[in-house]
């Protein structure tokens, strides 16, 4: 069945209405990564210059952390629920399910990357060489994969709990090999290898790329497409696996 934009609206509509029912989400959202870079800034001891290297990587790394998880979730209680099933019993198909919780949660992502980029430049004096738009979009291509990858995992989990499971799987991998901790360059030649097919990777070269550069470089764009080309390649992947139910 071929998306219907009326469709994906209406179940974005929906989405969004169940999340001002569960303001704990909302605020799970939009103000952990806030919350968990302003901890870092005092980490580094106010230092903008020790900060800013880690925290323009971690403003990538967290908003997908945190769509990952809560999208995961509430995507599966859909099919604890029987939610799911009854959608799909209607003329409504999988990719307008899938494209209707990306938008809905996207335009959640859009609002966390927003406030997470504008604090960290305005209140936390991010120092960085490009423009503070090119860190909001990559930051806002970060939080759509996690949203992505958190629709994709919910159709192989049965619980709640084995959703969350699946971070130590999905995401810490990208955590240690993204160039966070150590350049990639400079890994094992195995690993170096695998994280140069890891997304996390890109989004956090991204970021390195503005914090480096006052114009838009080759990498960058190479590094935004990977993001987002990863991100609609994994919101087809969850249309075409979504159980109607729990097994």
């Amino acid at each position: 069945m071929t998306p219907a934009p009326s469709r994906v609206l209406a179940t974005a509509r929906r989405v969004l209405r169940q999340l001002t029912h569960d303001p704990r989400t909302v605020a799970l959202l939009l103000l952990l990564p806030v919350t968990l870079l302003v901890l870092l800034y005092y980490v580094f001891d106010a230092d903008a210059r020790a900060f800013a290297p880690i925290g323009a990587a971690l403003l990538g790394i967290f908003p997908l952390v945190t769509m990952f998880l809560v999208t995961s979730i509430a995507t599966l209680r859909e099919r604890t629920s029987g939610t799911l099933e009854r959608l799909l019993s209607m003329p409504l198909g999988k990719a307008d399910l899938i494209l209707g919780y990306a938008l809905a949660f996207g335009a959640l992502a859009t609002v966390q990357a927003t406030l997470a980029t504008g604090v960290a430049v305005w209140l936390l004096d991010l120092e960085f060489a490009g423009s503070a738009w090119l860190l909001l979009l990559v930051a806002l291509l970060d939080a759509l994969l996690g949203t992505a990858l958190g629709l994709f995992v919910s159709a192989f989990a049965a619980t709640e709990f084995q959703a969350v499971q699946f971070m130590p799987a999905v995401i810490f991998p990208q955590l240690l090999l993204c160039g966070l901790f150590v350049p990639r360059a400079s890994m094992q030649p195995a690993l170096e290898a695998v994280s140069n097919v890891l997304p996390m990777s890109y989004a956090v070269d991204g970021m390195n790329e503005v914090l480096r550069h006052p114009d838009v470089t080759g990498d960058y764009v190479r590094d935004v497409l990977v993001v987002a080309g990863t991100a609609v390649l994994v919101l087809a992947l969850g249309a075409a696996t979504l159980p109607r139910r729990t097994p």
